[in-house]
């Protein structure tokens, strides 16, 4: 078989016509997809609210480190309780309740650092690495009352831990 250099840039000439109508057809794609996405921001934009000066202080997204975490832990003393999201807020990141709760899930240490303190935002008892019925017993032997499952005078008996890294 020969192919003739004309042949063969030909065939190579309607390959690229054909490659740049596909290219355009996706250019147009693309810039519709573009177009939507600013008008989702500009409308995003316009129905922000805008915070409080005091508000917008808060720190957000700060990592959280497990020895952090268990630093915070060792501040709650006997017979009270904190929660996740206290803890999360403490240490400068107050969406982190769930990483809390998996940090404390961790724990290498629970006699010595006691993560049995901490329950839900309810004032209910929340997880625990040795069951919930365990975590319930230890807090009842520091002399944690509960009622119906939740934590009785739970205002009263709840702390909110600082970390030494605030400022304020």
């Amino acid at each position: 078989m020969n192919i003739h250099l004309y042949d063969a840039i030909m065939v190579s000439y309607d390959m690229y016509k054909d490659d740049l109508k596909y290219l355009n057809q996706d250019m147009k794609k693309l810039s519709l997809i573009k177009g939507t996405k600013e008008k989702e921001k500009s409308h995003l934009s316009s129905s922000m609210v805008t915070m409080p000066d005091k508000a917008s202080k808060i720190r957000t997204n700060k990592p959280i480190r497990n020895s952090d975490v268990y630093d915070l832990l060792l501040k709650i003393p006997a017979g009270k309780v904190s929660t996740y999201g206290d803890l999360a807020r403490a240490l400068g990141n107050p969406s982190a309740s769930r990483a809390i709760g998996r940090i404390l899930g961790e724990n290498p240490n629970p006699i010595k650092v006691p993560c049995h303190r901490v329950v839900m935002s309810n004032g209910r008892v929340g997880g625990y690495a040795y069951g919930t019925s365990k975590k319930r017993q230890l807090l009842e032997n520091e002399g944690v009352s509960f009622t119906n499952g939740i934590v009785q005078n739970f205002n009263n008996v709840r702390v909110y831990p600082r970390s030494s890294k605030d400022r304020d």
